[in-house]
């Protein structure tokens, strides 16, 4: 089969055709739109590239391919062709992703790609149910959960290590004993998108908005403390964070989730979250 040249960088003059892109699905594209709308185009203010498999720049129309290559490798929508592009491009360079994550069929699409040269990946997340929620919670959200306060980091922390370990399966002081994650988990709190309820000093429920855009916030981290497991504080706490998000924020407010989570998917729809798409996630 003839492969492509590769995917093409793109630049501001490829602005409206990308900003029409991730307007058509806000949600899915969260990740994207909140360093795009800061950064723009710029790879060196952005954090990474953005490429399109069209072959010359789009002032309008849209875009058939879009990807992200960052910290994570983000394919947001493209055919097989389009794919193969993206992968003819990521390979030309060593991987320095820590996952491949997004779209479901574009994820996995890409990563058949991918694979012969960079598997065989440590854990691959074929179904991810993508949530959402535009209005307020249908259940009661705890009162107790609030903003965590620069001062509290020390508290904060060994709870944000535990959910990572937990969720993603490595610990995030490896390497650089843990600056990195430390000084994310800092970002975090100081924007006033990482919160908690402290019980006797200690964090008993956390999560965290991650990504957020102009119009979506996406939820990560979600954790309760094992002891604490199985009484609605895992609940009642997202519910908290949703009602920030939806009256405090006026954003949608999204996330993502294993398939076979049953307890956090029952959580969820409790809240009121729908399902709007469905996500992949392959990790290195």
């Amino acid at each position: 089969m003839l492969r492509l040249a590769g995917a093409r960088l793109l630049d501001d003059r490829d602005f409206p055709a990308v900003r029409a892109a991730l307007a058509a699905d806000p949600v899915g594209s969260c990740m994207v739109s909140a360093r795009i709308e800061v950064a723009g185009l710029d790879p060196w203010r952005l954090g990474g590239e953005l490429w399109a498999a069209e072959s010359r720049p789009l002032r309008s129309g849209r875009l058939q391919g879009l990807c992200f290559s960052g910290p994570n490798l983000i394919p947001l929508r493209g055919n097989a062709s389009a794919l193969r592009s993206f992968a003819d491009r990521a390979l030309r360079r060593q991987r320095t992703c820590s996952s491949l994550v997004g779209p479901a069929e574009q994820v996995l699409g890409l990563w058949e790609e991918l694979t012969t040269e960079w598997g065989p990946a440590r854990e691959v997340r074929h179904d991810q149910p993508l949530l959402a929620l535009d209005s307020a919670p249908t259940c009661t959200p705890d009162h107790l959960v609030r903003p965590v306060r620069p001062d509290e980091l020390e508290r904060y922390l060994p709870a944000a290590i535990a959910m990572f370990i937990e969720e993603v399966g490595i610990d995030p002081r490896a390497g650089d004993g843990g600056a990195s994650y430390r000084a994310r988990v800092a970002e975090l709190i100081a924007g006033g998108r990482a919160f908690a309820r402290f019980e006797n000093g200690e964090v008993v429920f956390k999560a965290e908005i991650g990504a957020m855009s102009a119009t979506v916030g996406q939820i990560q981290g979600v954790w309760v403390r094992p002891d604490r497991r199985g009484h609605g504080l895992g609940t009642q706490g997202t519910a908290a964070v949703v009602s920030r998000l939806v009256r405090g924020m006026s954003r949608t407010a999204s996330l993502y989730v294993n398939a076979y989570n049953d307890p956090a998917l029952a959580a969820y729809r409790k809240i009121g979250f729908q399902q709007v798409g469905r996500y992949a996630t392959v990790l290195f």
